[in-house]
């Protein structure tokens, strides 16, 4: 046996698998080795070691070991497109990285202006954090982001104060038993409209995300006081416009 060959124990030490791993790859037909000694020792070859690096870079891809099977009886499998696609997996990752770092960085600035931070508001920060990317897309977390910053401080708490005013209309309006369909019922579901417009930028993609997010979550922190009766009464009328 030369240097261009490995015993079973010697291959998973320089790649970090395990012994178990290699034997579990031969006993279901993916990775054997190409030679066999007298003694009945697996030899693995400089064929067998590329052979290992496609699969565990299908593996990385994400691939089932029966899908790896399948793609390996394909003559025309290239290497070096495999490697692509590897580095790409690898680069939306770090990607990925970099937006939950920036994301990190902005909550760190907010809790290091506000000294005083009670661990309620820390427990809902973490509540939305964890909700709203379930149905938000970055693309339409950025978008909202960048049309509030377009809101001064003063508009932003004004917009606020109207979120609460009106939230609490509709809410007398529904303890009243007014029908949806009444027409004050209805001018309170077109500022709502308006309101949400301004947040949206008039996306319907992000209003449609929104509707789901607040009906899924009826009590969430940036409900405002909603709950899922005020909710589902408010969409009725929206219906109606």
């Amino acid at each position: 046996m030369n240097k261009n060959t490995w015993k079973i124990g010697e291959l998973a030490k320089l790649t970090g698998l395990t012994v178990r791993t290699l034997h579990h790859y031969d006993q279901i037909g993916l990775f054997s080795a190409s030679q066999v000694s007298d003694s009945g020792h697996r030899i693995y070859s400089e064929s067998d070691i590329r052979k290992l690096q496609q699969i565990l870079s299908f593996k990385q891809l994400g691939l089932s070991l029966e899908e790896i099977k399948e793609m390996l009886k394909k003559q025309s499998l290239d290497r070096v497109q495999v490697i692509k696609m590897q580095m790409q997996k690898v680069k939306k990752q770090i990607q990925l990285q970099e937006e939950l770092y920036t994301r990190l960085e902005n909550i760190y600035t907010l809790l290091d202006s506000e000294k005083d931070v009670s661990p309620n508001q820390l427990i809902q920060l973490i509540e939305v954090m964890n909700m709203v990317e379930h149905y938000f897309s970055k693309e339409q977390l950025d978008k909202m982001k960048n049309q509030t910053e377009q809101f001064s401080a003063e508009e932003m708490k004004q917009m606020e104060s109207q979120w609460s005013t009106l939230i609490m209309d509709i809410r007398v309006e529904m303890e009243k038993n007014t029908p949806p369909a009444d027409p004050k019922v209805t001018e309170l579901a077109k500022t709502w409209k308006s309101l949400i417009n301004q947040f949206s930028a008039g996306d319907q993609e992000i209003v449609k995300s929104a509707e789901r997010f607040h009906s899924d979550n009826p009590n969430n922190p940036l409900q405002y006081g909603m709950d899922e009766a005020l909710y589902q009464y408010i969409n009725e009328a929206m219906a109606k416009i």
